[in-house]
């Protein structure tokens, strides 16, 4: 259903993106659930493929995730480009954080440390998405772009409480 709906003369895709997002969070627990788990996930994604063994000894740790992080950015540049400069510091910070964990708890640790964020956080969007609260399924059920568009949604709502325009 998502993915057929273009979007409104004179809206840009991540406009109809986000609309078609909120459209399935409308409960205000299962946003705030949201504004937390998604960054978690998103953490823990850089975090598991962090672990993922690189070839020879020209790489290093963590180039699958910098590959994964510069693919993502380049889909929230394309889609806007105060939100992909923001989403560029967030890969940063999260690089950052990561390599500092990967230093220190080694290879294993920080597997065991992101399968067990990715594990809750996950966790807590499907109990946000559960009877009790929305009562919606997950728009990346609809179209696997959302498990892109989630972390820009946040950030959208960074900046307009900021009132920074995307």
């Amino acid at each position: 259903m998502h993915a057929d709906v273009p979007p409104a003369p004179g809206q840009r895709p991540i406009d109809a993106w986000f609309a078609r997002y909120s459209d399935d969070h409308r409960h205000p627990l299962n946003q705030r659930i949201h504004v937390v788990a998604v960054p978690l996930i998103l953490w823990s994604v850089i975090g598991l493929l962090w672990c993922v063994p690189v070839p020879g000894p020209w790489f290093r740790p963590g180039l699958w995730a910098a590959l994964a992080m510069f693919a993502a950015w380049v889909f929230y540049n394309r889609a806007s480009r105060r939100l992909g400069y923001g989403m560029l510091a967030v890969f940063v910070a999260m690089a950052w954080l990561t390599r500092w964990l990967h230093d220190g708890l080694g290879t294993p640790g920080l597997l065991r440390l992101a399968l067990a964020v990715f594990v809750l956080a996950w966790i807590a969007q499907f109990i946000g998405h559960s009877r009790l609260l929305e009562g919606r399924k997950p728009s990346f059920l609809t179209d696997l772009k959302y498990l892109l568009v989630g972390p820009a949604w946040v950030l959208a709502k960074l900046y307009r409480r900021l009132g920074w325009r995307w």
